[in-house]
This record gives structure tokens, C-alpha cells and sequence, in this order.
């Protein structure tokens, strides 16, 4: 596997031997100073460019970094959301290194940093970015709620576990499971992102996917959650949900209380009773 500096060093190769690229950035883990070391880290680069239209027109230059094991160009793909103003290349390579690369025109770059804090300049061929802040985890604090949006959280949740009780009444495993793991489950972890910010005050990042929850909650609390991810048994998918609910209504009155927000408790009482009633239906 190719060390740092090497990696590093073909990055900036690139940039240095082409004049439509104006400045190197390295942001993500690789300049977090909490973020803990190891081989897996991606290289997340940032080639702020005059124009797209020189690179994107061939990707063979990009072939310069090294040999790929295999590569995705989000924006060029009918899934997922496009972004218009930049370009993505997400490459992993034969010697187990990644690099996410992305072109930045150079009229985007001001609201680019904005919204990014963790931020390592490498290339400044202009002059652009001057003495900038130590990189930080800023922009990607929990972020307090606001009152609608609470309410709007706790109204998808618990709609949408009605369906999850629809689906395993049915036998319609897969139907309930999605339901379960995407929009019940999304519902979910934004209120134990909120629980874990009014416990720090606001001051941890949450990580993509509660990747970071771990180190801000109890063991205790960590184990129950980890128990509503359930198998695909009947009965566990039916005891995650109600596990489900139940840490749900535990950490939207904690957030509600401190956020002096109210708590629609009457909707969480009458979902739990319908999903109870469900349950107990006769089979046929």
C-alpha cells in the first residue's frame, strides 16, 4: 500500500503540471484532529478549477493516480442526487487506498467554505485563501433543533410504524423491514442525534450514520439500540419496533424538556396501542 506522502505526492503532481488548477484542498478525516488514524482513511481532495468541461470530457488523466480495483462517478449516474456545480470521482485502488476527489469551479469555491470547516490547504497557486482557521469540526456539530422540526420527526415515526405493523400482520417481510430500516429507522437516529446534542451541549459531531453515537451514549443505552436492529424472525422484528418506539418516546420527552419544545405525548400513546392491537390480531 502506498503511504501518504506517495499519494500525496501524485495529487499534487497532477495539479501542479496543470494550469486550469488553481488550488489543492484536503479536507475530511485526514485533517480532523479527533478523528482516529488508521489505513481505511479515504483521501478526500479538492481540485478547485478554472472550468469542469476540460476534465470531465475525458477521465483518462485521471489515470495518473494509479491503478483502480474499481471507480464510481455519482454524477454521471441515473441513482442518487446529481449536483450540478461540481464533479465527484470516488476511487479505490489496487493497493487498498481511496481517494474521493472532487472538482470545484472556482465560482463555487466561496460558499465551499462556508460550509466547510475541516479544511487543509495544499496548493494556493493565487493566493486565495490567505491565513486560514485551524481545521475543526465546526461545521459538522449537532445542530439544535427547531420546534417544527421536532414535531415533524416525531409525526413520521410513529405514521410510519403503523406500516411496519401493516407489513408483519400481512407477512410482508420485506415491505415491513424496509419500512423499519429506512424511514422508521431514519426518524430514529436524527432523535438520538438531538438526545446526544442537548447531552453535550450541542458540541460533537453526530457522524455520518451515528458512526460516532457510541462514545456519547451509555452502554446501556448503546446495547438497546443496538437490540432494534433485528433478523429476519417475525417475532424480532416485532420486538425491535416496540424497543423501537419505546427509546423513541424515552429520548423525544428528554429532548422536548430541555428544548422546553412540546411533546405530542397523546400520539406516541395512541400508536403504541395500535401497534399492540395489531400484534394481538388472530393470525388468519
Amino acid at each position: 500500500m502506498r503511504t501518504e506522502e506517495e499519494i500525496i505526492k501524485h495529487i499534487l503532481n497532477i495539479a501542479e503540471k496543470d494550469e486550469n488548477i488553481r488550488a489543492v484542498l484536503l479536507t475530511g478525516s485526514r485533517v480532523n484532529p479527533n478523528a482516529k488514524k488508521d489505513i481505511l482513511q479515504d483521501f478526500d481532495i479538492i481540485y478547485v478549477v478554472t472550468q469542469l468541461d476540460t476534465f470531465i470530457k475525458d477521465h483518462s488523466w485521471i489515470d495518473a493516480l494509479g491503478e483502480r480495483l474499481i471507480m464510481q462517478l455519482p454524477d454521471e449516474m441515473t441513482i442518487g442526487e446529481i449536483d450540478q456545480y461540481v464533479f465527484h470521482y470516488l476511487m479505490l485502488f489496487t493497493d487498498g487506498n481511496r481517494i474521493d476527489l472532487t472538482l470545484l469551479p472556482l465560482n463555487g469555491l466561496d460558499n465551499f467554505l462556508k460550509e466547510e470547516s475541516l479544511l487543509k490547504v495544499l496548493i494556493d497557486k493565487d493566493n486565495r485563501f490567505g491565513i486560514l482557521s485551524l481545521a475543526s469540526e465546526k461545521s459538522y456539530l449537532i445542530k439544535p433543533p427547531k420546534e417544527k422540526e421536532f414535531w415533524d420527526c416525531c409525526n413520521e415515526f410513529w405514521w410510519v410504524s403503523t406500516y411496519v405493523a401493516k407489513g408483519l400482520c400481512r407477512k410482508e417481510m420485506v415491505y415491513a423491514m424496509e419500512m423499519l430500516e429506512r424511514p422508521v429507522r431514519a426518524m430514529f437516529l436524527q432523535m438520538i442525534e438531538w438526545y446526544i446534542g442537548i447531552n453535550t451541549s450541542f458540541s460533537v459531531p453526530f457522524g455520518k450514520s451515528g458512526r460516532n453515537m457510541q462514545h456519547y451514549l451509555t452502554p446501556q443505552l448503546y446495547r438497546r439500540i443496538l437490540s432494534t436492529y433485528p433478523d429476519s424472525n417475525i417475532e424480532n422484528i416485532w420486538n425491535a419496533l416496540f424497543l423501537m418506539t419505546e427509546l423513541f418516546d424515552e429520548l423525544a420527552n428528554d429532548v422536548a424538556n430541555v428544548m422546553q419544545f412540546h411533546y405530542h405525548k397523546e400520539e406516541a400513546n395512541n400508536v403504541t396501542s395500535y401497534l399492540k392491537h395489531i400484534k394481538a390480531m388472530p393470525q388468519e
